[in-house]
């Protein structure tokens, strides 16, 4: 690497828990003394600064600071470098400000929580004499254009200098390096933006200094050493011009700049500096030769590129690759008499190879949003050219998908989307959150030939009744199509059909759609297939108006006359350390740990349980290169910081009354703050109790001090841009990725924040050494039931939990009038600490608990019975 200034900084990035495995490892096994010598290689190898960072969830990170930094303060060949404390936890930083000799330098601080704690913490770590990063970030996110790093870090070069007398050369600013050549448009000039903020940083605020984490810029390139390395160099070689001063790097590799391959660098180069928009593709297509310590990797099979146009074409669909497509669909458009005849003709004979084989279980869901990947890069080259000729291909119908109103889940959906467009079916997709009229005016005005209708919460059932009412009332005569977790084909056949006198198809899942698409919409199959239909219906209908319970209900009395028995006069229910609301972030890299991978194979339609999925001998190759996708996009996300992971907590004195929880303001208990209600089981369940989740809370009547928690967390803040970003640009396969990714972080986020209640804040188990299987097996003490589910399947108790938390200010999440959470990947609940609480299922309720229910949550019985319909006998 060529030094702009002899005076830059590497800052050593191996004694990061976060950043390097095997460090992660020997601190984890408690091997302090191998753990010196990666802060030891690191001086060697020219880090003039060492970042150290200790935050693991499985860690005490204090005290393992503490005992790092006063045993390097022995190792003379380290202690010689100045130390960089790094975590995002200030209880740490203060920790290590307290255990360094000599100046240190705290990283990180920034304005994400507004100005006061800002302010609090820059006052503390000048009292301690140390200099701090402060990160280009403030109240409403992290910047990624220059106009927002350089505005966020005036700001704060302003509150540092003037309201805290800071010292102008104790602050280094990090403007944020993210990743570039991700394939999104958005993220080509994320270099040139961290360049030219660092210079009018440099030019227009005196003596600061101008730091990065340069890992982030090269991240898609994980796994391609050489490249990597070649890109660190390029960026620092620009950088160092502008005026960085330093960077987090691993100081033992980076690629000498001179020495680079001039078709390397200058691909890199081009990239780095978004010269023209094919850098990326350019970029990507030579990594490969560069692989493996600069060695030509073994190169791809490319025999298929001797066949003709037409059969390149369906290799390329068959196997998703994009690679040549735009070449080879230009090849074809120029044998063709017409642009609309490649789409008709080879496009659609490979699409219908991929149909065949995803019919007969050949290829796999994952395999076929790659191939309509390839298919929309395909049709998007011939786009302009069908426009110029104003033609109209025939498609095999036009179908409308939306989420109906109030719900706000749509990967379901979006893969039946990708499936049928894969068919040459053209979609129309309004989204999320969809009401009835949109629906039905969209319909009318595209003349299409189905709608479809998909949720996941169980009030968009009573939608989904009522647009099918409304398609009767004003006149519609085209298939409804009905979809999504919480629909059936029973509630389909009793709740929904009967309402509409056309065709009304119930979809279990995207590889059907297609099958139950081309019988409604084909002249010579449809009236069998909807006489097979009302057979069906007839039959589910009977069965449901014969069905009994499995048990005998019992009324609502003797249902609590048998509630679990508990001896709260010899329990003392744990006190949390702390009672209130807290909010709370968690990055990406720490929530990765967390992950319950196998509903997300689920999502993909791959059925079975990680890790054994992966060595399946059906489906383990797929699933494998799913998994792989996955990482890399997840790999992608914690460089960029494209997705944001927010949530609260709050911990309150309760006692429970019947059925009921009161949540009190303090300890006094004479304040309430608010009410949570509950349902109890209402069958004869024999020598076994009749549940409800208020029986694991201490009666009021027992003078017993008892608590709860409540809980609400996201991971989607951002994945509606990257969504619509990768669509936009034809990548559904992306697209719906994000989406699983996210749904899979907000949910490790809701059992890693479980951990730290128990753990930390609440503190009931601060022994609990559990691996991340055992978590998923809950093998712990205590639950968190979620309003909306099996214990407490009622959704308006969202309402209660966000009045508490404040949930909307602290997270930016949302709810929507059916009580769904926005965004998509959330998870809330309840938090209960007995020994003896446990999951269970409510199911069904009779009139009378009803009734009693709609007292308490102050609604009309009607309204109740709207929210509780699905447990009504």
């Amino acid at each position: 690497m060529n030094q702009a200034s002899s005076t830059f900084v590497n800052i050593g990035e191996r004694t990061n828990v976060t950043g390097s495995a095997r460090f992660k490892r020997l601190i984890l096994e408690g091997d302090y003394e191998t753990a010196l010598d990666v802060a030891r290689q690191q001086v060697e190898s020219g880090a003039q600064v060492i970042d150290i960072n200790m935050d693991e969830a499985m860690l005490d990170s204090e005290a393992a600071m503490q005992r790092f930094l006063n045993l390097i303060a022995s190792e003379p060949d380290i202690a010689r470098v100045p130390i960089m404390i790094d975590s995002s936890k200030w209880s740490v930083i203060e920790t290590g400000l307290k255990c360094v000799q000599g100046k240190a330098i705290v990283n990180s601080i920034s304005l994400k929580e507004g100005e006061a704690p800002f302010l609090e913490q820059a006052k503390k770590i000048k009292r301690y004499g140390a200099a701090t990063v402060v990160m280009a970030f403030d109240e409403v996110g992290q910047a990624d254009t220059e106009e927002r790093k350089f505005e966020i870090c005036e700001r704060s070069y302003k509150l540092l200098t003037e309201k805290v007398g800071f010292p102008a050369e104790d602050i280094i600013f990090d403007p944020n390096i993210f990743a570039v050549a991700t394939g999104i448009e958005e993220h080509n000039n994320y270099a040139v933006d961290f360049i030219e903020a660092t210079r009018r940083i440099k030019q227009n605020l005196p003596h600061a200094h101008v730091s990065g984490g340069l890992s982030n810029i090269s991240f898609s390139f994980r796994g391609n050493n050489p490249v990597r390395e070649a890109m660190h160099s390029v960026f620092l070689y620009h950088a160092i011009k502008a005026g960085m001063d330093m960077a987090i790097v691993n100081a033992g590799q980076l690629e000498v700049y001179d020495e680079i391959p001039d078709e390397l660098r200058k691909a890199v180069e081009d990239v780095i500096l978004n010269r023209h928009p094919d850098a990326t593709e350019i970029l990507v297509n030579l990594a490969p030769k560069y692989n493996g310590d600069g060695k030509e990797a073994v190169k791809e099979d490319l025999s298929w590129r001797e066949q003709p146009v037409n059969k390149r074409l369906e290799h390329a669909l068959v196997k998703g690759i994009t690679d040549y497509i735009v070449e080879d669909t230009e090849e074809a458009r120029l044998n063709a008499e017409r642009p609309l005849h490649v789409i008709e003709g080879p496009l659609m004979d490979g699409m219908n190879v991929v149909g065949d084989l995803f019919g007969e279980g050949k290829m796999f869901l994952p395999q076929v949003v790659k191939s309509a990947r390839v298919m929309k890069k395909a049709v998007a080259h011939l786009e302009p050219y069908i426009e110029a000729e104003k033609e109209e291909g025939a498609t095999n119908g036009k179908i409308l998908l939306a989420t109906v109103k109030g719900d706000v889940h749509d990967i379901g959906k979006n893969i039946v989307g990708v499936v049928l467009q894969c068919n040459n079916y053209d979609i129309i997709d309004l989204g999320v959150m969809v009401p009835c009229a949109t629906i039905l005016q969209e319909a009318k005005k595209h003349n299409v030939d189905i709608i479809g209708l998909s949720g996941l919460i169980t009030p968009s059932l009573d939608e989904m009744v009522f647009v099918a009412k409304e398609m009767e009332r004003l006149g519609f005569d085209i298939p409804l199509l009905i979809g999504g977790a919480t629909t059936s084909k029973a509630h389909t056949a009793v709740k929904i059909e009967q309402n509409y006198s056309h065709p009304v198809a119930y979809v279990s899942n995207a590889s059907r759609a297609v099958g139950v698409c081309q019988k409604l919409l084909s002249a010579t199959h449809k009236a069998d297939y909807v006489t097979q239909l009302q057979k069906e219906y007839d039959t589910v209908r009977e069965q449901h108006a014969r069905k009994k319970p499995r048990s005998k209900p019992v009324s609502l009395q003797q249902a609590r006359g048998n509630k679990v028995s508990v001896d709260w006069q010899n329990y003392q229910p744990p006190v949390p350390v702390r009672l209130g609301v807290e909010s709370v972030q968690a990055d990406i890299a720490t929530l990765r740990e967390y992950i319950d991978w196998t509903p997300f194979f689920m999502t993909w339609s791959l059925a079975g349980k990680y890790p054994r999925i992966l060595q399946d001998e059906v489906v383990g190759q797929e699933a494998q290169k799913l998994f792989a996708d996955a990482n890399a996009l997840l790999d992608e996300v914690q460089a960029s910081g494209s997705l944001t992971a927010k949530g609260v907590y709050g911990l309150f004195p309760a006692n429970s009354l019947d059925d009921d929880i009161q949540i009190f303001t303090d300890e006094s208990r004479d304040s309430l703050l608010a009410t949570s209600c509950h349902l109890r089981q209402q069958t004869d369940k024999g020598s076994n109790p009749n549940y409800c989740l208020s029986d694991f809370v201490a009666p009021k009547d027992s003078a017993v001090a008892d608590y709860v928690g409540a809980f609400a967390v996201t991971a989607g803040i951002g994945e509606e841009e990257l969504a619509n970003g990768y669509k936009e640009a034809g990548d559904d396969y992306n697209a719906i990725m994000i989406q699983a990714i996210a749904d899979r972080l907000a949910e490790a986020f809701a059992e890693y924040l479980h951990q730290q209640v128990r753990k930390v804040h609440w503190g009931f188990a601060p022994d609990e050494e559990l691996d991340n299987d055992a978590l998923i097996r809950e093998k712990y003490q205590g639950i968190r039931p979620a309003p909306g589910y099996a214990a407490c399947p009622e959704h308006t108790e969202k309402q209660v939990i966000w009045d508490l938390l404040n949930a909307e200010q602290n997270t930016g999440m949302k709810l929507t009038e059916s009580y769904a959470m926005w965004p998509g990947a959330s998870v809330s609940g309840w938090y209960f600490s007995h020994p003896d609480s446990r999951y269970f299922a409510v199911a069904q309720i009779q009139q009378d608990q009803l009734q009693d229910y709609a007292q308490r949550k102050g609604m009309s019985v009607e309204e109740a019975e709207r929210w509780l319909a699905p447990n009504l006998s």
